[in-house]
C-alpha cells in the first residue's frame, strides 16, 4: 500500500507564507510526477502546481510567481512554498502522485490539508 500524507496547512492572513508537505510511503519502486492540487467549498478540484522526478515544473497562472514546488527523491517528498498568500488560495490542497508499484505506475492522492487565507 502507498500512503501520501500532507502536513503544514494552517491560518495565515493575506500576505502571509505557508509551506506544504507531502510524504510518501509505502511499496514504493520509484514516484513519477508529483503534484498539489487544491478544492475550494462549491469548486472543482484545479490543479496548483506539478514537478516531474528531475525537477521541472508546472504552475497554474494563480500561483505563478508567488508559489513554488519542489521534491526531495531521497526522502519521496514533495513541497509547496506559498508565499503572498491571497484569501482566494484558501481551500483544501491535496497531494497527488504516480508510483510505480512492481510493474507499473498508479495514481495516489493524500486526504488534503486546510489552508485559510484571511482578509
Amino acid at each position: 500500500q502507498v500512503q501520501l500524507v500532507e502536513s503544514g496547512g494552517g491560518l495565515v492572513q493575506a500576505g502571509g507564507s505557508l509551506r506544504l508537505s507531502c510524504a510518501a510511503s509505502g511499496s514504493i519502486g520509484s514516484i513519477g510526477i508529483m503534484g498539489w492540487y487544491r478544492q475550494a467549498p462549491g469548486n472543482q478540484r484545479e490543479l496548483v502546481a506539478t514537478i516531474t522526478s528531475i525537477g521541472s515544473t508546472g504552475y497554474a497562472d494563480s500561483v505563478k510567481g508567488r508559489f513554488t514546488i519542489s521534491r526531495d527523491n531521497a526522502k519521496k517528498m514533495v513541497y509547496l512554498q506559498m508565499n503572498s498568500l491571497k484569501p482566494e488560495d484558501t481551500a483544501v490542497y491535496y497531494c497527488n502522485a504516480d508510483v510505480r508499484v512492481t510493474s507499473r505506475f498508479q495514481n495516489y492522492w493524500g486526504q488534503g490539508t486546510q489552508v485559510t487565507v484571511s482578509s
